[in-house]
């Protein structure tokens, strides 16, 4: 496994794993911009724990919501292989 270590909102975060540093770096500045636009849509001054949280949500919204559509994306290939198999007989 590699080692990493990477300066995550101003955190400082040292680990071990086998990724791609690109896809890291590009992970951390993901997190960075979405902070950045929760940060500024903020009406009163919140703390950067109740920031994280929220960005903690966010991309878990995002992610169900990818994979309701790969599942969607999946019975659409599904429905589509089956009509040509039984178009092939």
């Amino acid at each position: 496994m590699q080692n990493h270590s990477l300066n995550v909102l101003g955190q400082v975060l040292s680990f071990k794993a086998e990724v791609d540093p690109d896809r890291l770096k590009e992970a951390r500045q993901m997190l960075e911009n979405r902070f950045a636009i929760l940060k500024r849509h903020g009406r009163t001054i919140i703390s950067k724990e109740k920031l994280l949280t929220f960005l903690a949500l966010a991309l878990a919204d995002d992610l169900l919501q990818s994979q309701e559509e790969l599942r969607e994306a999946e019975k659409k290939v599904w429905k589509i292989m089956t009509q040509i198999d039984s178009n092939m007989m």
